[in-house]
């Protein structure tokens, strides 16, 4: 096996990512681009789409960490208009997209139009996530547009296949796509809910942060891996995995949390890289099947689905926004007003990812019987065009959007506010419960270490209200950036001498180790109590 065009794809899309943060352009987006120029480059190897790769491997990683960073009390909070987008959106663009297909791409059956639409159906979790942290959405349109990313792969995934086997003359019926639709969701769900326990209790008993981590990386491909076995939703199995983990991470061992967070932001960034160069590289490979057709009525028929994907997420998403308020008193009363403005984000925010071609590179090349399935380079052709559009075209102008429609960001100044309100409440939680524990004489203390411990909590609680406070006159420092800065020099000092001891074979290496941790866990500390 050559692993050169691997460490290729991984190195050269992880370049690309670091340098779009110097750049206004959202990584995904940049990543398509250089994925797309690459394609071309004579001597760069064919990367074909595997989805026997992509769908176990790559996407239960991926929908874990995005699900894990979620907020399982916010998707709580927002689970009727999440529902109403991942199911009952992707299930009306399936049927819409594939009818419209059906009636513009002459001898397209109307079967393979199905899986066209469903194909195409489910916006991406990773860009969604993506462009949201990058253009500051309101937390209300980032939960409902995280949590219908997260769970309608599943919805989608689950039509693709009720349409494949009526298109491959397995004789599909209505009926039977509800049962297997409500078998996939209750069983995935339920393959989450039983795993969850059993899981945390292993993340909350091991000792070893070293196998607590291991047990992490193993966790998605574990909850995907069962559930695809009793014919479950492995999609709706992860996530749900995920919710509940990560909103009992605080009981896990802080070492296992701070590696677990390095880990797992890594191995995000690597898949994520990864995964939206492979997009741009899949366009040698589909273009080589569509020598059946002109390239005037395939740009067409692709420009005319572009556009019945973009217009379909309107119209469903209008009324599925403010008709519920109309028709439902409690409604009104339980969840806050939307506006128009926060609809048109929601409608335009609807960019297709990895998942769509996956799922296209798995239809057969052939149906029972034999015969070749209609029209499949034209499906490919139709769902890569429809992606890179939504992911150029939506992806490019949602910042702008966002801006010409004034919707307010992320209020600093208030959340700032709120973090200090908490840490003082925690402060003096923690100053009554130090008090106690000195008066126990087995916890006696010299004073200068008991005033330490005091003068912790007072920093702590301090940081917080001083990043509210004037900047420095000379150095436009916030009070809490010197802080950072000073404490960070004075730490480097410290590491210069050992490394000096060292290099005078004074300590040796084993304890350089020992007392650089000790260091880097300080400074750590020092930069997340200013952060």
């Amino acid at each position: 096996m050559d692993v050169m065009p691997l460490l290729l794809l991984v190195a050269g899309s992880a370049v690309v990512a670091g340098a779009a943060r110097r750049t206004p352009v959202p990584a995904p987006l940049l990543l398509v681009a250089a994925g797309l120029a690459v394609s071309y480059v004579p001597g760069v190897p064919a990367y074909t789409l595997d989805p026997e790769v992509v769908l176990p491997l790559l996407l239960p990683p991926l929908l874990y960490t995005s699900a894990a960073d979620s907020s399982y009390l916010d998707l709580r909070a927002q689970l009727r208009p999440v529902a109403l987008l991942s199911v009952g959106y992707a299930l009306f663009a399936t049927f819409v997209v594939g009818w419209a297909a059906y009636l513009i791409v002459p001898g397209l059956p109307l079967t393979a139009a199905l899986v066209l639409g469903a194909v195409v159906a489910p916006p991406d979790a990773v860009a969604a996530t993506a462009v949201a942290r990058r253009v500051g959405l309101p937390s209300r349109i980032t939960t409902i547009l995280q949590g219908e990313s997260l769970l309608n792969d599943a919805t989608a995934i689950t039509a693709y296949k009720v349409a494949l086997a009526a298109a491959v003359g397995e004789g599909a019926t209505w009926s039977g796509g509800v049962e297997e639709f409500l078998v996939a969701a209750v069983g995935g769900v339920g393959v989450g809910v039983v795993l969850m326990a059993p899981l945390h209790w292993l993340r909350t008993h091991l000792k070893e942060a070293l196998l607590q981590n291991t047990l992490s990386l193993l966790i998605p491909f574990v909850a995907y891996g069962i559930a695809e076995q009793v014919h479950a939703s492995g999609v709706l199995a992860v996530v749900t995995v995920a919710l509940y983990l990560g909103h009992r991470a605080w009981e896990v061992d802080f070492a296992t949390r701070l590696q677990e967070e390095a880990v797992w932001k890594m191995v995000a960034f690597v898949l994520e890289s990864a995964v939206f160069a492979l997009i741009g590289l899949q366009l040698p490979i589909v273009l080589s099947g569509l020598e059946e057709y002109a390239g005037a009525a395939a740009a067409w028929y692709a420009v005319a689905v572009f556009l019945v994907v973009v217009v379909t997420r309107f119209v469903w998403v209008y009324p599925a926004t403010f008709l519920p308020r109309l028709l439902l008193r409690r409604v009104r009363e339980r969840e806050e007003n939307p506006t128009w403005r926060g609809a048109m984000v929601t409608g335009w925010a609807g960019m297709r990812g990895v998942v769509s071609l996956a799922i296209a590179f798995s239809i057969p090349l052939t149906v029972h019987g034999g015969g070749p399935f209609p029209q499949r380079n034209l499906i490919l052709f139709l769902t890569f065009t429809t992606v890179i559009g939504t992911l150029v075209v939506q992806g490019l102008t949602l910042p702008p959007l966002i801006r010409l429609l004034k919707l307010p960001g992320h209020d600093a100044q208030a959340a700032t506010l709120a973090e200090a309100n908490a840490q003082a409440q925690a402060s003096r939680a923690a100053e009554q419960c130090l008090e106690e524990l000195l008066t126990d004489e087995r916890n006696a203390l010299p004073p200068p270490l008991a005033d330490r411990l005091r003068s912790v909590l007072e920093r702590r609680r301090n940081a917080v209200w001083e990043r509210l406070g004037q900047t420095n006159p000379v150095t436009g420092e916030s009070v809490d950036d010197t802080y950072r800065r000073l404490s960070r020099d004075m730490i480097s000092a410290e590491r210069a001498v050992f490394v000096r001891l060292r290099d005078g074979r004074y300590i040796d290496d084993e304890m350089l180790r020992t007392l650089l941790r000790r260091l880097d866990l300080e400074e750590a500390a020092a930069y997340r109590e200013a952060a």
